[in-house]
């Protein structure tokens, strides 16, 4: 091969790599507030050994127990401050409503510029707290658990994610991001903690065995 041509695809395949390490480094996910910081994973199995273990009971729930949603500041609901929160870039009409941003989502991996793609979970589903104890809470304290803003409870994530997770545990249901398991048992373990609620069994189990790594 001729020397000059060599160089040159020397020089190409260098230019090419800088590129793609420019390109890896635009998408990766900038900081932002996001979810406030679990407890470490001394303190969650400390909580998880003081929590109560009891068979879970859905009889008598909905959805609707739980105001969820609540008007946290002027136009802005609790949805629309989470986006705010978890996005970058985010900008809002005169409706507090997310008109343009950026999204990603812990638990997949995913980045999206739609707040129509992205949900706001509740780390620990509504139904699970009605089966872990919250169905003899009264109204308000239903309402404060499915707004709640101060524990790592809400957080934005990828909308069929957070669909395809539903009311499940820890015991059926991880993120598939393996780098975020460990945050959200910590995160999982905290609010049933605060919140004086129960575990079954298994979810037990399977908390358990996440926080022995991390």
């Amino acid at each position: 091969m001729p020397r000059f041509y060599a160089r040159r695809q020397f020089g190409m395949v260098t230019a090419f790599s800088a590129l793609l390490a420019s390109v890896a480094l635009f998408s990766a996910p900038s900081a932002s507030a996001a979810l406030p910081t679990p407890v470490s994973a001394t303190t969650a199995r400390t909580y998880l050994a003081s929590l109560p273990v009891a068979t879970e009971d859905r009889t008598g729930y909905s959805r609707d127990l739980f105001p969820h949603w609540i008007t946290q500041s002027g136009a802005c609901n609790t949805r629309e401050v989470v986006l705010q929160r978890d996005g970058t870039n985010v900008v809002q009409d005169s409706a507090c409503a997310a008109v343009s941003g950026n999204w990603y989502s812990p638990y997949d991996g995913a980045t999206w510029t739609a707040a129509s793609d992205v949900d706001i979970d509740h780390l620990v589903p509504l139904a699970e707290a009605w089966d872990s104890g919250a169905d003899s809470w009264t109204t308000s304290r239903r309402q404060a658990f499915a707004n709640d803003l101060t524990r790592p409870q809400l957080l934005a994530v990828t909308d069929n994610v957070n669909q395809a997770k539903g009311d499940q545990d820890p015991a059926t249901w991880m993120p598939s991001r393996t780098a975020y398991r460990c945050t959200y048992v910590r995160a999982w373990v905290q609010v049933k903690y605060y919140y004086g609620l129960s575990v079954d069994s298994a979810e037990k189990s399977a908390l358990q065995s996440h926080l022995a790594g991390c």
